[in-house]
This record gives structure tokens, sequence and C-alpha cells, in this order.
């Protein structure tokens, strides 16, 4: 659903989801799931005619982040949280993950740094 906002070009309505999605869906079901996101802070929507126009607020590793953070906020042991994930990494995300925290007091946050996080660790 949010692979078809994101591939286009403005806001698409209910019926263009459905079509972009090759039509597999009932549009009551692409309506259905469009109103969750909205719900859920996914995708903003706004009046078009009878129905609503729906875009998506982030993109995929936006969405990836929020939901990331969703989770920590569940934990009450955030520290042992955050560290079974980091003892998790590949080596080369372990190694974007010190870059962009080093680069944290700069002002720097978020963007991939090319040529790190490019595959797993041996």
């Amino acid at each position: 659903m949010l692979a078809a906002l994101w591939a286009a070009e403005g806001p698409l309505g209910a019926a263009a989801v459905q079509s972009a999605l090759g039509g597999r869906l009932a549009r009551t079901t692409v309506t259905t799931i469009l109103t969750r996101l909205h719900d859920k802070g996914a995708v903003s929507r706004s009046r078009v005619g009878r129905g609503f126009a729906y875009s998506p607020l982030q993109d995929s590793a936006g969405l990836t982040a929020r939901r990331m953070r969703n989770e920590l906020d569940k934990q009450h042991d955030r520290g042992t949280a955050l560290a079974r994930f980091v003892s998790q990494l590949t080596r080369e995300d372990e190694e974007l993950l010190r870059n962009l925290l080093g680069g944290a007091g700069d002002g720097v946050r978020g963007g991939p740094q090319p040529g790190v996080g490019d595959g797993p660790r041996p």
C-alpha cells in the first residue's frame, strides 16, 4: 500500500491505489487500510470530492526508523534492548552507526554514507 503511494507523483485516492496494486484488493479493503495508515500517522489525507487523497508522511527509511523508535519506546529496559540490537548488526552497519553517532553532535543526523553497510559481517 505504502509502496504505491511512494511511487506516485502526488496524492492518490483509494481507487488509484487499488489500481496501482493491480486491482487484487477490493476498494473497501484499500480504503480501510488507508484509513488505518492515516490513524497511525503514516499517511496524510485531504478531501477530494466525496473521498480522500492520501500521501505518505515519510519515505521507507523514515517509516523504518519510526517503527524502531516505537518498539524501543515499549521497552522497560531500553539499554538492554539497544545492546541486543547493536550486537546483531553487521560489522558494516555497526561502522555506519558509529559514524552517524559521531557526527550527531555536529548536526549530522540520518542519511546513508557511501560504501558503508553494503554486506554481511564475515
